[in-house]
């Protein structure tokens, strides 16, 4: 065979190959059509049905305390600081004997204005004496009326000066009296500012000491004034006022005794004023805490677990499910939260299903498998998935990677503690423990 012939069957037979991996390939292109892409695993989530409850309606505010009367002490006349007869940080009670200053100058006033007075009675009994005598002689003819006239004035004068003595004798008595400080309200002594020995001036820019009454006290506190209608409404009633106290989670119970008669155009909130007994001291003036104000209980308020509620850039929203199976993405609105429960304006109806576990394995219209129904007002622990599903990587609530975080403690975000306006209720920031 020549070499032609031999280029030419090579050719042939390199063509014939190719042909045969092109028929190959499109009968496996084709089954492949045929097949369809790999069914997606239906993701394992826990579900929470929402409920209808009865839920009270708060107002959250960032509250700061303080003291129900405020007296600085300071002296009404000059002296030198005899005595200090009260300690920093003592419990006083009104009328208390605070801080002596020296008598003595204040002594020897008192009794030069009792001299002074008793010299001038008696020169005005006699010119009374006299001045009555001179009326006598001029009746009788013996004496000049204009001489029984100067003696009946002399007579009043020495009256007025006995009148101006007795003021300056009451006047002694009273700067003598104002040496010893006293306190004029029951409450708490802070610091003492002057020591013994010094020269005190009346009423100087510096106080002796400050006292605060703290049985009962104030805690104040702003609202937006969106919630001013629903606050008068109930004043009527005596609403109550909860304070929390950082790391306590007993509220100290108070009632609302104050609104203020004017909107901060500023800031567009109004300030209010609840009183408390105090009788454990727990309230301390200048105290930051968070407060609630109860306004009443929403009889047909729909819930589902907080946790369920997702964000996005287009709002709030929750995964339902539907009787097929299947995930759908749904919008709502939340009115308020309580405790661990989110309150629902919108977007779903009693008896819904929700995701409250698994949820970032979700894809909305895909097939979803439910491992668990919870209650919803079920905890953190109730509302995770168990350790198999959690295992198959469904994003349980459970600590670790891709977990949801837990919520914020009382009192670490300020911001969060004022609802929104038009939003009565409670903010979304809540304590987990603090009021089960």
């Amino acid at each position: 065979m020549t070499n032609k012939k031999k280029i030419v069957v090579f050719a042939a037979t390199l063509l014939a190959a190719a042909m045969l991996l092109a028929l190959l390939a499109c009968g496996r292109n084709s089954a492949s059509a045929n097949s369809g892409p790999p069914a997606m695993p239906a993701a394992p989530v826990n579900v929470a049905i929402a409920a209808q409850q009865p839920i009270p309606i708060e107002l959250d505010a960032i509250g700061n305390v303080q003291a129900y009367n405020t007296v600085q002490v300071r002296s009404m006349v000059d002296g030198v600081l005899q005595r200090v007869l009260v300690q920093q940080g003592q419990d006083v009670r009104a009328g208390q004997l605070l801080f002596e200053l020296d008598k003595r100058p204040f002594e020897a006033t008192l009794a030069q204005a009792k001299g002074i007075l008793a010299k001038d009675e008696a020169n005005a009994r006699n010119d009374q004496v006299n001045a009555e005598r001179y009326q006598m002689l001029m009746k009788e003819g013996v004496l000049a009326p204009q001489a029984a006239e100067q003696q009946t004035t002399q007579a009043q004068a020495g009256a007025a000066a006995v009148q101006a003595d007795r003021a300056a004798v009451q006047t002694a008595t009273v700067n003598l009296g104002y040496t010893d400080i006293r306190s004029p309200i029951d409450g708490r002594a802070g610091a003492i500012l002057i020591n013994l020995g010094n020269n005190v001036k009346a009423n100087d820019v510096n106080p002796l000491i400050t006292i605060n009454q703290v049985m009962p006290i104030y805690v104040q506190f702003t609202i937006p004034e969106a919630q001013l209608a629903a606050v008068r409404a109930g004043s009527g009633k005596g609403l109550q006022v909860r304070a929390f106290v950082p790391n306590d989670s007993t509220p100290a119970v108070g009632t609302l005794t104050f609104i203020d008669n004017a909107v901060d155009p500023t800031t567009g909130t109004i300030r209010l004023m609840g009183t408390f007994q105090n009788r454990d001291r727990r309230l301390w003036p200048g105290q930051f805490v968070n407060v609630q104000l109860m306004l009443g209980t929403d009889q047909h308020a729909t819930v589902v677990p907080s946790i369920a509620v997702q964000s996005s850039q287009q709002g709030s929203y929750v995964f339902t499910v539907k009787p097929d199976g299947t995930a759908a993405m749904q919008p709502v609105t939340v009115a308020r939260t309580y405790r661990q429960l989110s309150v629902i304006g919108s977007g779903v109806a009693p008896g819904d299903a929700v995701v409250v576990d698994g949820m970032y394995r979700v894809i909305p219209n895909a097939k979803v498998s439910i491992t668990k129904t919870v209650p919803v007002d079920a905890g953190p622990a109730q509302l995770a998935q168990t350790p198999a599903a959690g295992t198959a990587g469904s994003g349980s609530a459970q600590p670790g990677p891709g977990a949801r975080p837990a919520p914020p403690q009382r009192g670490t975000n300020p911001n969060a503690a004022q609802p929104k306006a038009g939003q009565p209720g409670r903010s979304a920031q809540q304590p987990q423990g603090q009021r089960q």
